[in-house]
């Protein structure tokens, strides 16, 4: 990225980048307790197992320059067979992105953008989780550009998988 603008400035050619978050906002939020009341009245027997999943969306906007970009968080308790509680929460943000070339806008919608927005994220659904008087989960740090990476990875490898099959 640094060269880049170095190059377009030795141009004569002075590129603003911008990167700036316009608005946060929770844009779902659900709580589904299937087995209530009886998961507050019956103990469960052993430890309930926690699954977490996430999923990261940019979309680009009408305007040009502008993305949304959305991080669900979904979070499933069990206790042996019987879900406890299942709670999904989607915050997004709209960026104004500006300046940088196709690869660095990418890496802004999926490692940037969904950091600054995941935050939100993890008070929502704690915040979710405690009004409905379980105890709290709280999601885990996050590293987006991990998780960008092994997704390129795995789309590199099913183009290929594609390539043999055809």
């Amino acid at each position: 990225m640094a060269d880049e603008n170095q190059n377009n400035q030795q141009e004569g050619q002075v590129v603003q980048q911008v990167l700036n978050l316009q608005r946060c906002y929770l844009k779902d939020a659900s709580l589904e307790m299937p087995h209530a009341p009886a998961i507050f009245v019956n103990q469960p027997e052993e430890q309930p197992v926690v699954d977490i999943q996430f999923e990261v969306t940019p979309e680009k906007l009408g305007q040009e320059g502008y993305y949304q970009v959305a991080v669900r968080g979904t979070v499933t308790v069990k206790a042996k067979e019987t879900v406890m509680f299942l709670a999904e929460c989607k915050q997004a943000g709209i960026f104004q992105i500006a300046g940088f070339s196709e690869q660095d806008t990418q890496i802004l919608l999926n490692v940037n953008c969904p950091a600054i927005v995941y935050p939100y994220l993890r008070g929502n659904v704690a915040d979710l989780i405690t009004r409905s008087s379980m105890p709290p989960v709280h999601l885990p740090e996050v590293n987006f550009a991990a998780l960008y990476q092994q997704r390129l990875e795995q789309e590199k490898a099913n183009a290929a998988k594609g390539q043999q099959q055809a």
